[in-house]
């Protein structure tokens, strides 16, 4: 899949990077923490997704500022200043009217800018998001010492060779991926933004607070969220989807905050958003024929790898074989 990169400037001076790929309705997914518009495109985890979106739509993502490719050296951050970067690629880009995806951290700067500018957004799509980061009775998880401890760990570990540190995080977003996801997530949050910056990322995050803008919001809106989610737990979802008025809620499979692409939450995200946004189902789909090809190549490599020990037995066999029937030969031997 081909994307374009490029850059514009938010109103208070910050440069953010943005990329679009494909063809179609436009589709903007507001950023969030971790990302980086190079490395998700070969990444096992973000390329299924990209793929699949931007099968029938443009999509339009972003790496907020001080992350990924956009200007690392800010001093703010915050859900004030990330709704200047999602009007400022909008700005440049000319959209007038477009789907809005918002997941996890991007989920509130779509709620904001959902409000802010009714008569752009025709579609509101939620996933793994949330109107606040904690709610009231919450556990220890969510609590102001368990954040200092996490920023702590963040501004000793993230940076370091010792991957222990950030498989922590990993470990929340993509607890059941397998070896290769982990260690693609572990690389994400190196290459994505400093430790300092993640630091920093963490605290605004659990200042989030939107509640008194659901009511605002006047776009047809959907909901989803995965029953076990380690990051942003299911409660988040069903409060989202209880103040926005008529928004659609669909509980999804699964215990990863970012679904993976043979998990049971891809098929029905796809679908419900496909439904939500009056696509054609494709009779050939290039994410569906993509999935098939590697789950075809894994297959092949593993019955090579199981049957490989067998082709060197009947190797040793042909040379014992052939030894034996060079010496009868040679020697003459009955």
């Amino acid at each position: 899949m081909d994307q374009s990169i490029r850059f514009c400037t938010t109103d208070d001076g910050v440069r953010i990077a943005y990329a679009t790929s494909g063809k179609g309705p436009p589709i903007v997914r507001p950023g969030h923490w971790l990302t980086h518009l190079e490395y998700d495109l070969k990444s096992p985890v973000w390329r299924p997704l990209l793929m699949g979106l931007s099968e029938q739509h443009t999509l339009v993502r972003y790496d907020p500022r001080g992350t990924g490719m956009s200007d690392r050296d800010v001093r703010d951050v915050s859900l004030d200043l990330w709704l200047k970067d999602l009007e400022a690629v909008v700005g440049d880009l000319g959209l007038d009217r477009f789907a809005l995806l918002g997941m996890s951290q991007g989920g509130p700067v779509a709620i904001r800018y959902a409000a802010k500018h009714p008569d752009k957004v025709t579609h509101l799509i939620l996933y793994g998001s949330y109107a606040r980061r904690r709610l009231p009775g919450d556990d220890v998880e969510f609590s102001p010492e368990m954040l200092d401890a996490m920023c702590t760990l963040i501004l000793k570990g993230w940076g370091s060779d010792n991957e222990s540190y950030r498989e922590l995080f990993s470990s929340r977003y993509v607890g059941s991926g397998n070896r290769e996801h982990i260690r693609w997530f572990n690389e994400l949050e190196a290459i994505s933004a400093s430790p300092e910056m993640a630091a920093r990322y963490l605290r605004a995050l659990s200042e989030i607070d939107v509640r008194d803008i659901l009511p605002k919001v006047k776009a047809p809106t959907l909901v989803l969220h995965c029953r076990g989610d380690r990051v942003a737990p299911f409660r988040f979802g069903r409060e989202l989807a209880a103040g926005i008025a008529g928004a659609k809620f669909v509980p999804m499979e699964g215990d990863n905050h970012v679904f993976l692409e043979h998990a049971p939450a891809s098929g029905t995200f796809f679908l419900e958003v496909s439904r939500f946004l009056g696509d054609k189902r494709p009779l050939v789909s290039k994410v569906a024929v993509g999935r098939h090809a590697r789950n075809w190549r894994a297959l092949i490599s593993r019955v090579h790898h199981a049957v490989e020990p067998y082709y060197v037995i009947a190797a040793v066999v042909s040379l014992a074989i052939g030894a034996i029937s060079y010496l009868v030969a040679r020697f003459g031997w009955q």
